[in-house]
């Protein structure tokens, strides 16, 4: 009977909800690096809280990001990034959920729903955002997006203030979420929900939202100054489309293919072959059933979602905003082939295998980063020897290779010295300046000439020489 919850019916559900906590086990051991220690998750302890941070911050409005870098900032050795890593992996399986819902409202079997779940919990393109420590806002403005977009079909009282209200949720969240605006009415097209007249009035609603959001942003009262890596560039926008179309439809180890250090050709290889099967029969065996409506529309809800970030910085993190789409075109692909579930069911097998080999490296490979930046800030710190006020941090540039969250740049990894404010409880140093120089024949030399001059000024109680993993401390 449809409603009752057997396992039979909910297989995805009752794995995903068992995989969580093991899941949860695997990246509590992963530490900050790189944007981490800069972003507004990481412990605040701003008096000015709500003015400086929560209404605008930079050129992003994420008030829920403020709040988990408030909390954290009330016991961060306890809390930071313990509590991020919660949030992020509770976020996740729920979103999972909230997959299999959106699947089940589209109207999709129970195989295709399960299946497809258990895919998004565990996909390799998944696990750069559940694997970063300031990620949670990517997760819940998908959780958010595609709660919208349930309320948008489901409910008729207050329909619009309810499902105007998600969006913006979603958008605090993170602001791809405000895509959802023009996703909702599109998708319901494309399944037949609704017709032409009505997609016209409600994506002029939506758009109507996108206005009512840019007007907001720009009349908060916060100077906007906009990165130089988020101008946007034809070439820009290509190799942003290339990588997203290899991190969401291609299944490998990426460090195994893409990292150089690391780079085993055959071992991506294998992992890529225990994929393809699945791959073959969702994707290529089945091409021509992409080029209907509901299909096209999907498609075309997918691009929408990922628009912002292939128009200004595209990460394997990003991948996961047009991950719910992806979801929908498998269960459809599944759809079709009825009664002959064996192929795929085996198919599958082989995917989820392929899939946890490649987590545990992935996750694997992001502790080794975190844990290389503690190292250098407990090193920096037992050199330093007492207590410093200011440090002057002169980094020699690093060519070593890095591949997004996972295989993380020494320096970057140290945080560019911020990881020394954790591991002193936030205590000290109070303020840090950096500089970076190009690496040379002499750079050694200028870094140590660059280093005196600053401590003859007073300027610095202390100057911090990073090379590659090494630091060298001045006093």
């Amino acid at each position: 009977m449809k409603g009752k919850i057997t396992f039979n019916s909910y297989w995805g559900i009752f794995t995903i909800l068992i995989l969580t906590p093991f899941l949860l086990d695997a990246i509590l051991p992963i530490l900050p690096t790189h944007d981490d220690w800069v972003g507004t998750t990481t412990p605040d302890f701003n008096p000015f809280f709500i003015k400086e941070r929560f209404l605008f911050y930079g050129y992003h409005w994420r008030p829920f990001d403020t709040i988990v870098g408030y909390i954290v900032g009330l016991n961060p050795q306890q809390l930071f990034p313990t509590f991020n890593h919660y949030l992020i992996v509770i976020g996740h399986t729920i979103c999972a959920c909230c997959i299999f819902k959106l699947l089940d409202t589209l109207g999709f079997n129970y195989f295709s729903k399960n299946i497809t779940t258990v895919f998004f919990f565990i996909t390799p393109a998944t696990m750069a955002t559940v694997t970063a420590v300031d990620s949670m806002n990517q997760t819940y403005a998908l959780v958010c997006g595609i709660i919208s977009f349930l309320i948008y079909l489901k409910l008729e009282k207050g329909k619009y203030v309810a499902w105007i209200s998600m969006i913006f949720i979603a958008t605090w969240w993170k602001e791809n979420g405000l895509m959802w605006a023009l996703i909702c009415p599109i998708l319901a097209y494309g399944f037949d929900f609704f017709n032409q007249q009505k997609l016209k009035k409600d994506i002029i609603i939506g758009l109507g939202i996108m206005v009512v959001y840019a007007l907001a942003i720009f009349l908060l009262p916060k100077d906007i100054i906009i990165h130089p890596d988020y101008e946007p560039g034809v070439l820009k926008v290509i190799k942003n489309f290339t990588k997203f179309l290899f991190t969401t439809f291609i299944t490998t180890d990426y460090i195994y293919l893409l990292h150089r250090p690391s780079r085993n050709i055959l071992a991506a290889l294998f992992t890529f072959t225990l994929a393809l099967p699945f791959l073959y029969y969702i994707f290529i065996r089945n091409i021509k059933i992409f080029c209907n409506k509901k299909m096209l529309c999907t498609i075309l809800c997918m691009l929408i979602a990922v628009a912002p970030h292939i128009g200004t910085i595209f990460s394997m993190m990003h991948t996961y905003a047009g991950l719910a789409m992806l979801s929908v075109m498998i269960a459809y692909s599944i759809d079709t082939y009825k009664e002959h579930i064996k192929p795929i069911g085996f198919s599958f097998i082989l995917f989820c295998l392929s899939a946890i080999i490649i987590d545990i490296h992935l996750i694997n490979a992001s502790v080794e980063s975190g844990l290389i930046g503690k190292q250098m800030a407990q090193e920096a710190i037992k050199k330093t020897g007492k207590p410093v006020k200011s440090v002057y941090i002169i980094i020699i540039e690093d060519d070593y290779p890095k591949l997004s969250s996972f295989c993380v740049i020494p320096n970057e990894a140290f945080g560019w010295g911020l990881a020394s404010q954790y591991e002193t409880n936030y205590q000290w140093p109070k303020e840090i300046q950096d500089t970076t120089i190009e690496r040379s024949n002499n750079c050694i030399q200028q870094a140590n000439f660059i280093g005196k001059k600053k401590l003859e000024q007073h300027l610095f109680d202390c100057v911090w020489i990073v090379n590659h993993d090494q630091v060298r401390v001045l006093k």
